[in-house]
């Protein structure tokens, strides 16, 4: 089996700001609007864009609260998480990737689903029941499939 190679730092990095400057270009975020929310200079900002630096976890922290992006999303993209051992959060790359609806309708729908995340983890709920998760990806395998029909049929 021929082992797959793993990026240089530079191309993790570049692949890394080319992530954090499209979804601040899909928040419709200038670079300084986004170094205000973050509390992250706007010339540091612009270089981790630009692969040329490497940034810490704490700011990365600070980019995925501000883009609305798991943290987890962002640590895999910068190479300190296992890819295999945190795959992207399903419904968030979903809603952010969903050109139906504006970015204002995204968040409003991120922040509702993370509410409910945070509810069932205080409330202590397991996750959901094998049967329900199924029946969950089953409908959203769906719902792709009528968007493709659609988009084929303009």
């Amino acid at each position: 089996m021929a082992r797959m190679k793993t990026p240089n730092l530079g191309e993790q990095l570049g692949t890394l700001g080319e992530f954090i400057a499209s979804q601040r270009r899909a928040a419709e975020l200038s670079l300084r609007q986004l170094a205000e929310q973050t509390g992250v200079s706007n010339p540091y900002l612009s270089q981790i864009e630009r692969g040329l630096r490497r940034p810490s976890a704490e700011v990365l922290q600070q980019l995925s609260k501000a883009l609305r992006v798991s943290a987890e999303t962002l640590y895999v993209k910068a190479g300190i998480l296992d890819p295999d051992d945190h795959p992207a959060t399903t419904v968030e790359t979903a809603v952010l990737s969903d050109v139906a609806i504006t970015e204002r309708q995204k968040r409003v729908l991120i922040d509702v689903y993370q509410s409910f995340v945070k509810e069932n983890e205080k409330d202590g709920v397991a996750e959901p029941a094998p049967e329900a998760a199924e029946s969950a990806s089953e409908a959203a395998e769906s719902t792709s499939k009528q968007k493709k029909k659609t988009k084929q049929g303009a």
